[in-house]
């Protein structure tokens, strides 16, 4: 596999990751260049290691990780996408715990972003191609893209204040329906 076909995959797989670090960037929480590199951090980090764990996992699971994948991403995107509603709603400043850059929110935005990843490094297990490189290269791209989404994220927050987190919050519910309809049909 070339390095042109690597870049496409992981641009494609960044793609969620972007789209959420937008929303995330225009919430309150994420102004700090810290609170960015973390969460772009973390988006990569995930990426990076869920084509590993994919590829370790190889052909013999990979039934029951194609019948799951779509409902967990979603039920995940779904749940965060709720959150960011609620607060953008609510009119008293929630708490620092509620930073998508730390703690649990963090977690499980890692993971939804990053489930497809899985499905790539199962499919290169089949097709015998060495890992480390190509999820070398998603986990920099991913990274990368997040940290610009953030930013991007950052300049609409502060045009628009607290409805951009209800619109980022309908942006994600938004990802997961499509990841679950695109593999409903």
């Amino acid at each position: 596999m070339g390095l042109i076909q690597i870049i496409m995959i992981a641009i494609g797989l960044s793609m969620d990751a972007f789209a959420v670090s937008i929303a995330a960037g225009s919430s309150e929480w994420l102004t700090s260049k810290r609170a960015a590199i973390r969460l772009s951090f973390h988006f990569g980090l995930f990426q990076f290691l869920m084509p590993i764990f994919g590829w370790f996992l190889g052909i013999k699971i990979q039934p029951l990780i194609e019948a799951a994948d779509h409902w967990v991403a979603f039920l995940l995107l779904l749940m965060v996408g709720l959150r960011m509603i609620r607060s953008g709603l609510e009119k008293n400043p929630k708490s620092f715990s509620d930073d998508p850059s730390r703690g649990l929110t963090l977690v499980v935005l890692s993971i939804a972003t990053s489930i497809d990843a899985l499905a790539i490094g199962l499919g290169l297990a089949m097709l015998r191609i060495t890992i480390i490189y190509p999820s070398l290269v998603i986990g920099i791209i991913t990274a990368g893209l997040s940290f610009l989404g953030i930013r991007m994220g950052n300049r609409l927050g502060k045009k628009f204040g607290k409805k951009m987190e209800v619109i980022g919050g309908f942006i994600l519910i938004t990802i997961g329906s499509r990841i679950l309809i695109s593999h409903l049909f």
